[in-house]
């Protein structure tokens, strides 16, 4: 199952990890895993890259981190629409992705 969980403080989203493989398809044919990778690694690449944020971001197999260092205000859209698609995808898949917001 993939496990994406969003980090929340004073009602700011400051970034998220996504972790594990949805196991519907073989490694490589799944698509699932590919829709969750591509969004996230699209709003991991807009949030540095685009918007110029300070942030602590890493990818490996299976796993991606985004914890935004400056003041995420400016983030706060791409995040939220992060959110919205893969809380969709959820209601479609619920037992291939789990995504989870956490105060901190």
């Amino acid at each position: 199952m993939i496990k994406v969980e969003f980090f929340k403080s004073e009602n700011l989203l400051k970034g998220f990890t996504a972790q594990g493989h949805s196991m519907s398809a073989p490694h490589g044919q799944d698509l699932i895993c590919a829709f969750v990778s591509s969004a996230c690694l699209m709003t991991a690449n807009t949030v540095t890259e685009i918007l110029s944020l300070k942030a602590d971001a890493s990818a490996q197999d299976g796993y991606l981190k985004l914890e935004i260092k400056d003041n995420p205000t400016k983030a706060q859209d791409i995040l939220n629409g992060l959110l919205l698609h893969l809380s969709e995808l959820q209601k479609d898949y619920p037992e291939n992705i789990n995504v989870i917001i956490s105060e901190v």
